[in-house]
């Protein structure tokens, strides 16, 4: 197989697992919010980022992406990490908010990343900027939740 089509599965792979640990982040923080209207926030972002894979391994059907991924140890670890946030703290929905903004930011860079690869097919160009731009979008929208919260 060819190093660059190996090197654009691996970076597209990249995303997958970021999108599958913002999966199971997103249901953690469901989990630990304690306003119904936040949980169900949060599980809504679970389905969004869930749709993101689906339209990502679309839009490259000829890759070898996103199967059996279960996320990274760093997402394992941010989880744990928002589970101890979340039993120390009497401010749940705003940490769970700020550990959402955290997981993005990293998300956001992974795509950065992952776009300035030359070699990537249009079509998951084009399918990975959008969903940047929506996570960035998404960010600000936490960030002003937190704000009322």
């Amino acid at each position: 197989m060819n190093n660059d089509i190996k090197g654009i599965e691996s970076n597209l792979n990249d995303i997958v697992q970021k999108n599958e640990d913002a999966i199971k982040g997103y249901k953690k923080a469901a989990e630990n919010a304690k306003e119904t209207g936040l949980q169900n926030y949060f599980l809504n972002k679970a389905r969004e980022r869930r749709n993101f894979l689906n339209e990502l391994k679309a839009s490259t059907p000829a890759l070898d992406i996103g199967n059996d991924m279960d996320g990274t140890a760093k997402g394992a670890m941010h989880r744990t990490w928002m589970d101890i946030k979340a039993f120390f703290s009497g401010e749940n929905d705003e940490s769970m908010l700020e550990e959402a903004i955290r997981g993005d930011k990293a998300a956001v860079e992974e795509y950065d990343e992952v776009l300035a690869d030359t070699h990537l097919p249009i079509n998951a160009a084009s399918v990975i900027r959008k969903q940047r731009n929506w996570i960035v979008q998404d960010m600000e929208a936490n960030k002003k939740l937190e704000d009322v919260i």
